[in-house]
């Protein structure tokens, strides 16, 4: 897969990196005596390395390096580059259905003929098992003396063990134990695949603490590590330098087999940071700030780079905290190119960081010589930043704390909407009492319920985790409590986090605190957050409560982190601790208690918050690079029921027609070698009609799968029953399963009910239907269907289904003002048509009530970005952009979508 073999082009600027060592070679860019190279971004360089390694004059071309090269003219101009990734990451819910869908290609090219063990991932590709595990049991509040320490499992002593955790995590196993074993024949079958067991962490923490190389050393060449990744939230990688964005699953099973990224040569901002933060400030405050000022600036479908001397001031951890919230503030990737403090974290060896210096990829951010070319800038001084959180809806709509009181206020009142609520004025004050374990207790509009330190963005971070630590400590001794009946937990991306806060002596005020560890994984961060307290539900029910959700997590979007909080807002750790005590959000810290303790004493936050040089006085002395490698250099092998899992070791895998987790897709039902030319879409009816922003979430849920849905009607024939359903994200390698979740969203609003519901209408009849059961219909009738949407269709999380879903609905295009980067490549890869409304235009302007029929006039010459005609049954016409991109993304429409293509290349005819 590495170049250097003679027919590149470029073979002349290979040297070795040490003069007396040839086995040891590298591409030296600035022989390419190029002055633009010098000008370019570093995340371009990185693009340009990669072309002019792999060129071969046929997937890769002299001439994409020339575009790369000429970058400063062509970012805007649409020109399409391959990009070669070193290596592929993926989480068990995308992992599962890339391996079924690689599992039913081997199966399809044997039956064309072919040999199937070419399905194969040519390139590096990890899988961590981290989004399976639920949050069923929680802590309650109690004083404990002493942690548990003993393993569970096998599992190594600084995975702190609590009963909550080993509940939990058995639970996991016992309801995965299929998909487990499926993923186990996976690492077999395939070569390349490596898997991370469950219980280890977090994907892109592990992918930051232990997977990431920062060079590779690979076949005698030496390279810049790069990766893609089935997870929106790659990007947090960037952080360390290593370029990194997330692709769609169908996607990244094509990288996988050895295809080229074929992408848009991007625009690159640059952000500046100067300024010295305060010593209250942490990163999440620093990041919620950058998420709202970028998503103003406009950065979708661009890269960011930060450079400037506020950057040098910032940890690895600090930089991957930004980084890893880029899908939030929409560009494709946040760069933070290689200095001293990226070398430090990873104690690289003096080979590498002689490659990064020789070929003008190390950095020093106080030098302002090296500050390349851009295509804009963006400044933030850091001084200016205040503690803030972001919600109620979007992680983009920050607040500072000091407000956060009066904006919930004004939510409640105002009209439903991304800031609205829409509850009446008389009932903004309702108090619904309730008793929770033989106590009587009370809700309100924006009581907490919900306390969750979880997540990559935030777990992976020292600081903000030894800050809620030491704010618990402070807590404890000034005896304050949180409420019983909310329902927190600790849910760290690896078990460096446990080992430091046990280590520096927190974990215990944590724990006294309802802070306890409850699985290492995503959890409340992908809406695993299990059931409410049954008492809670029916107190949130019986007042229609606006109850509230406080997490460290980087998506907050409606419906996400649990049904039953329909406020949800992101915070530091520090903070979900704060707003725990408190137990609500209507409150300003500035000038009301936090709590009132036994003595009668009010304690403010300022009297419990830590600073910044408390924080880095305990960091210095406990996290120490030494706890990374005691951590992760057994953690494949320590998960005993892993070890002990028995999977089969066929090449072709054996469906289970029984299975209600693992099942053959149809998505290569009847396929042959002939290509079918493309042909118009006569007379759809809409199945949809969306407003802006509907996301991943709306249209391929993650979570609970709800008693009443069509995928929980066909659990039950299947003989399950509610407690056997787990959730939709487990189930992704069921296509039964997932076409009937797919807009099955509670809080899915469809402008044809003006309500939110999982339902449409189905326009022949007028009857009000499960989406599922509509679509049904439609397809019984041989009738095409079109979704009609506003801004940002699709924007969330990267997930594959929620094009699969779509598709085997038998939607044949969306109609959007615009589209989430991922979601709109995904839909081409299943060879759903992306359309987009021409400039100035929506559904408003040209009068549509997606009651009408649309024909969709698709020529026989397709080219990228073209226009077509669009035909009503009123007689209207107007026209759209067809948003195929590349040449590339037309061939995959043409073959009905990526995995077709590749089948067919694979069957060697």
């Amino acid at each position: 897969r590495i170049s250097g073999t003679m027919n590149n082009p470029f073979q002349h600027i290979v040297e070795p990196l040490a003069p007396n060592d040839s086995h040891q070679c590298f591409y030296n860019l600035t022989k390419l005596q190029d002055p633009r190279y010098d000008r370019l971004p570093f995340s371009i360089r990185v693009l340009l390395e990669s072309a002019v390694r792999n060129c071969d004059e046929f997937l890769v071309k002299r001439s994409d390096v020339e575009s790369i090269l000429n970058w400063k003219k062509t970012q805007t101009q649409t020109v399409e580059v391959p990009f070669r990734p070193a290596r592929v990451i993926l989480q068990d819910f995308t992992g599962v259905p890339a391996v079924v869908d690689f599992a039913a290609m081997r199966d399809a090219v044997m039956k064309l003929g072919g040999d199937p063990e070419k399905i194969n991932p040519v390139c590096p590709a990890d899988l961590v098992i981290d989004h399976s595990i639920q949050l069923i049991h929680f802590p309650k509040k109690k004083i404990i003396k002493n942690i548990v320490q003993e393993p569970l499992l096998g599992i190594m002593c600084y995975f702190v063990i609590t009963p909550v955790l080993q509940k939990n995590q058995d639970l996991e196993f016992d309801r995965n134990k299929e998909r487990f074993q499926f993923l186990k024949w996976g690492s077999k079958a395939f070569r390349n695949m490596r898997i991370i067991p469950p219980g280890s962490g977090i994907v892109h923490q592990v992918n930051l603490e232990y997977l990431a190389r920062v060079v590779f050393n690979q076949d005698g060449y030496y390279y810049p590590d790069s990766l893609v990744g089935t997870d929106s939230h790659t990007t947090m990688i960037d952080g360390l330098g290593v370029l990194g964005w997330g692709v769609g699953g169908i996607e990244a099973e094509a990288v996988m087999l050895g295809q080229p990224i074929s992408m848009v040569l991007p625009e690159v901002v640059g952000y500046k940071l100067h300024g010295t933060p305060d010593k209250l400030i942490t990163s999440t405050d620093i990041v919620l700030t950058v998420t709202k000022d970028l998503r103003q600036v406009g950065v979708v479908g661009k890269f960011v780079e930060f450079f400037g001397p506020g950057v040098a001031q910032l940890s690895i951890a600090d930089r991957a905290t930004i980084a890893n919230m880029c899908p939030e503030y929409g560009a494709t990737a946040a760069f933070f190119p290689v200095d001293n403090v990226s070398i430090q974290y990873l104690e690289q060896t003096g080979e590498q960081l002689a490659y990064l210096k020789a070929v003008g990829m190390y950095r020093d951010y106080n030098d302002a010589s090296q500050d390349p070319d851009f295509t804009k800038v963006v400044e933030l001084d850091l001084s200016t930043v205040v503690p803030c959180c972001s919600g109620p809806k979007r992680p983009q709509d920050r607040i500072p704390v000091s407000y956060m009181k009066k904006d919930f206020e004004n939510c409640l009142g105002e009209k439903q909407g991304f800031k609205g609520f829409q509850v009446a004025p008389d009932r903004h004050n309702t108090i619904v009492p309730f008793q929770y374990n033989d106590t009587e207790y009370s809700l309100s509009h924006g009581s907490v319920v919900i306390a969750a330190i979880t997540s990559c963005t935030n777990t992976s971070n020292p600081s903000v985790m030894l800050g809620a630590g030491l704010l618990a400590k402070k807590a404890i001794e000034l005896g304050l409590s949180v409420k019983p009946y909310i329902k927190t937990s600790l849910s760290p991306g690896s078990g460096v986090v446990t080992y430091y806060l046990k280590k520096s002596g927190v974990m215990n005020y944590l724990a006294q605190l309802g802070f306890e560890v409850v699985g290492y994984g995503c959890m409340t961060c992908i809406g695993n957050s299990g059931p409410l307290p049954e008492p809670v539900v029916e107190a949130i029910t019986k007042g229609d409560l606006v109850a509230a959700g406080v997490l460290s997590g980087n998506r907050n979007f409606e419906g996400r982190v649990h049904p039953n909080t329909r406020a949800n807002y992101l915070a530091s750790p520090p903070l979900v601790i704060a707003y725990a005590i408190a137990g609500t959000v209507r409150i300003d810290f500035e000038r009301e208690p936090i709590a009132v303790n036994s003595n009668g004493q009010e304690i403010f936050l300022r009297d419990i918050w830590p600073t910044r040089n408390e924080i880095q006085a305990v960091e210095r002395e406990f996290v120490i690079p030494s706890m990374f490698k005691e951590v992760y250099e057994k953690i494949e092998k320590v998960n005993e029921r892993w070890n002990s899992l028995i999977a089969p070791s066929d090449k072709l895998y054996t469906w289970d027609t029984n299975s209600t987790y693992i099942k053959s897709p149809p998505f290569f039902d009847g396929l042959t070698m002939k290509l079918q030319p493309p042909s118009s879409i006569n007379d759809a009816y809409v199945l949809l009609n969306f407003g802006d922003s509907v996301t991943t979430d709306h249209i391929s849920p993650a979570g609970n799968i709800a008693r009443n849905s069509p995928a929980a009607r066909y659990l039950t024939s299947r003989g399950l029953t509610p407690r056997d359903f787990n959730s939709y994200g487990s189930r992704r390698g069921n296509d039964a399963v997932m076409a009937r979740g797919t807009f099955a969203n509670i809080r899915l609003f469809n402008k044809f009910l003006n309500k939110q519901a999982p339902q449409t209408i189905y326009l022949p009849t007028g009857e009000t239907l499960d989406v599922f059961d509509a679509a049904e219909r439609y397809q019984q009738a041989g009738i095409p269907l079109l979704i009609l949407a506003g801004k940002e269709y699709g924007s969330g999380s990267s997930r594959d289904w929620a094009a699969k879903g779509p598709f085997l609905l038998g939607i044949k295009a969306v109609l959007a003002e615009s589209y989430e980067r991922i979601h709109r490549s995904n839909l081409v890869g299943m060879g759903v048509i992306p359309l987009e409304y021409l400039p100035g235009q929506t559904a408003d302007s040209l009068g549509l009530t997606g009651r009408e029929r649309y024909t969709i006039i698709i020529p026989g010459q397709l080219t990228p970005r073209m226009k077509v005609d669009v035909k009503l049954d009123t007689g209207k016409t107007f026209q759209v952009q067809m948003r195929f991109d590349t040449d590339v993304e037309l061939a995959y429409f043409h073959h009905g979508g990526i995995l077709n293509y590749m089948i067919r290349k694979m069957s060697g005819k």
